[in-house]
């Protein structure tokens, strides 16, 4: 992990924990995000649309058998459905922009249940000008979420009528590789959710990027 990224993440989990150093805990996760998102906004400007699309590690075990369009459709989806769906019990992001039509996606989920060739076949199809829309716009909102959360908001989990609906919306996929992940989210508290998809889930899909980037970008 890039030492740098997981020193400020260590930082992030400290210091949300204590009363006292929250707010300085929240403004060190906006901190860490916006180095993760300067990281991702480099690809779009040094990378050509087939590097985008490139599966190199395709058969490898690990968050880098992707490709970088789809590792990105996958951080801020997740991003979005926990934001929105579990902790602002609002409307995505995805939703209210019409992102489906304007991204070009077939698939409204994660994309967990995408595996290999699927997986590149999956990201040609994306439009790349407005996924980044997309993943402005939900990290923003997500940010601004994250302000308006207290200490004692850290502790609410989720309920088991928010847990029904999200099932309802099949914006995670059945499938084995997938349907996992709503167990997942709705066994943690608020502080929990910002320790996963709010900050590592990040830093691992984007250093997944990075190594895609050195393998196929001379």
């Amino acid at each position: 992990m890039n030492k740098e990224w997981s020193e400020l993440n260590k930082k992030v989990q400290t210091l949300i924990k204590n009363k006292a150093t929250y707010d300085m805990g929240i403004e060190t996760l906006i901190d860490l995000r916006g180095q993760l998102m300067k990281t991702l906004v480099s690809l779009y400007d040094e990378l050509d649309r087939a590097e985008f699309d490139a599966i190199p590690f395709i058969n490898a075990d690990g968050y880098h058998n992707k490709t970088i369009a789809y590792s990105i459709w996958h951080i801020f989806r997740i991003e979005d459905i926990v934001a929105h769906i579990l902790i602002n019990e609002d409307e995505q992001v995805f939703s209210a922009g019409n992102y489906q039509a304007r991204i070009n996606s077939p698939i409204i989920t994660t994309g967990n249940e995408l595996v290999k060739q699927h997986i590149a076949d999956f990201s040609r199809q994306l439009d790349l000008k407005e996924l980044y829309s997309y993943i402005f716009e939900v990290k923003e909102s997500t940010e601004k979420m994250i302000k308006q959360l207290s200490f004692n908001d850290l502790k609410r989990r989720i309920s088991n009528e928010r847990k029904d609906y999200l099932k309802s919306l099949d914006v995670v996929s059945t499938d084995e590789n997938a349907v996992w992940l709503i167990g997942y989210w709705c066994g943690k508290d608020i502080s929990g959710l910002i320790r996963m998809p709010f900050s590592r889930h990040w830093i691992m899909h984007t250093e997944a990027c990075l190594r895609i980037k050195n393998k196929i970008h001379p």
